[in-house]
């Protein structure tokens, strides 16, 4: 019987620099996608997939972070003084549950798999979720709802991976996969030299792990980058454990490049009924109104 899914990390600490300069004074996770940080949506996909509580992998600097998931009092005071109760109390209801929420700091920034690793005592010895806060993945249902109930079936380590352009494979990490129906994760390299990629397949930040993926991370040398990479701790896990892949079919915005923020405005923007007829898509297309 499989372990139920109760926890995930999200690794907030990272410094940004592809959004240089608005990156320099805030977070790129409180960058915001319409009138929401990016991290929101995060945090409420994982609830959303039936997570009961996060950890927030922070650095120096992430303050706004941990003050956007607590109830501010003042402001909710200064709403309702003004009859402004129903933006109150809509705002009192997305303030996650004392408790859900835990921050962790990540006095290095050592690279993604060393961020996951700085989790590893909340965690503790039970499967978890991980999700990367500047990829913004939107459709009908949670890209990680659906992994939890793949993982509810097969167990194991589940990882989201999505197509690439073949001449973009170089920019991710790529994986390769065995034939037939039950596909298994047979490999996979961080961003491999141009021409030399195994798939178009790139993993696009959401997975289910094992707590065995910490034992591999304590160990782990720098890799691409310098850093720390998750990606290298998953191939020595492979060595014992099966990795299954779940294709998402949905949209993935990188907000954390200039040209997936503006997308992933624009695409968010156009999904909320209250706002998209005031969108003036043609401005930036470069097309006329008819």
């Amino acid at each position: 019987m499989t372990k139920k899914i109760r926890k995930a990390v999200i690794p907030a600490a990272g410094f940004g620099t592809r959004m240089l300069p608005a990156t320099k004074s805030v977070a790129k996770e409180m960058l915001t996608v319409v009138d929401r940080p990016i991290i929101d949506y995060i945090v409420e996909e994982a609830f959303a997939s039936g997570i009961e509580h996060i950890v927030v992998v922070i650095g120096r600097g992430k303050g706004l972070i941990e003050d956007h998931f607590d109830l501010a009092f003042e402001l909710d005071s200064s709403l309702r003084a003004k009859n402004k109760t129903s933006l109150a109390d809509q705002l009192t209801s997305k303030t996650p549950q004392a408790g859900s929420i835990s921050f962790v700091r990540q006095q290095d920034a050592r690279g993604l798999g060393h961020a996951v690793w700085a989790a590893r005592h909340v965690i503790g010895d039970e499967p978890f979720a991980v999700l990367l806060p500047d990829m913004l993945m939107v459709d009908e249902r949670p890209c990680l709802a659906s992994m939890v109930s793949m993982y509810e079936k097969s167990g194991g380590n589940v990882i989201a991976v999505e197509q690439c352009k073949p001449e973009d494979a170089h920019k991710f990490g790529i994986v390769s996969l065995s034939e037939g129906e039950d596909r298994r994760i047979t490999g996979m390299v961080e961003k491999p030299p141009q021409g030399t990629a195994p798939s178009n397949l790139y993993i696009s930040g959401r997975y289910i792990l094992q707590p065995q993926v910490f034992t591999a991370l304590e160990t782990q040398t720098p890799g691409a980058g310098g850093e720390i990479q998750l990606t290298d701790a998953l191939i020595k896990l492979s060595q014992t454990q099966e990795l299954r892949p779940y294709e998402f079919s949905g949209r993935t915005f990188d907000c954390g490049s200039p040209a997936g923020f503006v997308n992933a405005n624009l695409h968010m923007a156009m999904m909320r009924p209250d706002i998209a007829d005031q969108i003036e898509v043609s401005e930036y297309t470069g097309k006329t109104g008819a």
